[in-house]
């Protein structure tokens, strides 16, 4: 079980006392086995990973790495690799974990590299990682020098696979939370950074959404932002009538000068647009570790520019945001 205190202890520091009310709460009922019907056969793979202590981390690295190959055995080594292909699809990495090659869907190491030269220094800052996934980014972050890292996300696999990796890195200052932002507590402002990456356009008020980044951060905190954008002209933005490159739950794209526009309307300050990318085939694909469908059988075989629906293909823009002082 992972001991939560040092996360409790750090919220009450920066007073975020109606957040540690609900928390225990809030793990519980999202961990309860009989909410979810995997919950108890993950819970039992995670009980019966090899016991071993890693000798060797790496978290500032494109893939994370924790342990070495020499610090299991080869039976316990096929066995480890065996038990983490139970919790596919792995979708954010890479990682290497004692020696195993965990080939994500998304090279999520990519993304990491095209921020980290333009976000804040993170030592000794308190990160909220909003929508995280297995925590790739939250490692990345710790290695970065967060004080303390954490992420959420409302996914149960995710957050599994998180927990494994944690028991075989050991105790560190990051956790992922079985949550969505829609139940943290108003008024948190609590946290030094907030990144929301690959998150806006799946909530049906991308507004709300800026305003409850906003509220999770202190005053001249700093907001990290990827999304889908599309090109086009302040104001402009897309909703898909349906569909989005298969994904049901898209709701809205907006170009690069809307969603600044939405920043500056939600009271944002100091906004900076730092990249804009076309998603490649070479970024999000099929692996050994996630494979089911991906990016290129989203794509119009015929015109890859294009979704399989006929829209702009996937484009993603990363912004930075200031929380001013008052």
């Amino acid at each position: 079980m992972i001991d939560y205190q040092p996360l409790y202890n750090t919220l009450l520091d920066v007073k975020a006392d109606s957040w540690i009310k609900l928390l225990p709460r809030q793990l519980a009922d999202a961990l309860d086995s009989l909410r979810h019907g995997n919950s108890a056969k993950w819970q039992s793979a995670l009980n019966s990973l090899p016991k071993v202590t890693a000798t060797h981390r790496i978290l500032d690295a494109d893939s994370i790495q924790i342990g070495r190959p020499e610090d299991l055995s080869e039976a316990d080594r096929v066995e480890l690799e065996r038990q983490l292909k139970t919790f596919h699809p792995w979708r954010k990495g890479p990682y290497n974990l004692f020696g195993i090659e965990i080939d994500t869907e998304w090279r999520s190491d990519w993304k990491w590299d095209r921020l980290k030269s333009h976000i804040s220094p993170l030592n000794q800052r308190l990160v909220l990682d909003v929508g995280c996934g297995n925590g790739y980014h939250c490692w990345r972050m710790l290695g970065a020098g967060a004080k303390m890292v954490v992420g959420i996300d409302p996914l149960l696999l995710n957050v599994i696979q998180f927990q494994l990796i944690r028991r075989l890195h050991g105790e560190a200052p990051v956790y992922v939370l079985p949550i969505g932002i829609e139940e943290l507590p108003r008024g948190l402002k609590a946290f030094d950074t907030v990144f929301s990456m690959g998150v806006l356009y799946h909530r049906r008020s991308p507004i709300d959404h800026l305003l409850e980044l906003r509220d999770c951060l202190q005053p001249g905190g700093e907001l990290v932002l990827e999304s889908l954008v599309i090109e086009g002209k302040s104001g402009e933005v897309l909703m898909p009538e349906g569909r989005y490159a298969r994904m049901r739950n898209v709701w809205f794209l907006p170009s690069c000068e809307t969603l600044m526009i939405w920043l500056k309307r939600c009271g944002f300050k100091n906004i900076r647009l730092i990249d804009v990318t076309t998603t490649s085939d070479e970024e999000q694909r099929s692996t050994e570790w996630m494979q089911f469908h991906s990016l290129k059988d989203f794509l119009n075989p015929e015109n890859p520019q294009l979704t399989c629906e006929g829209l702009p293909a996937p484009k993603r823009a990363i912004f930075i945001a200031d929380n001013p002082l008052r």
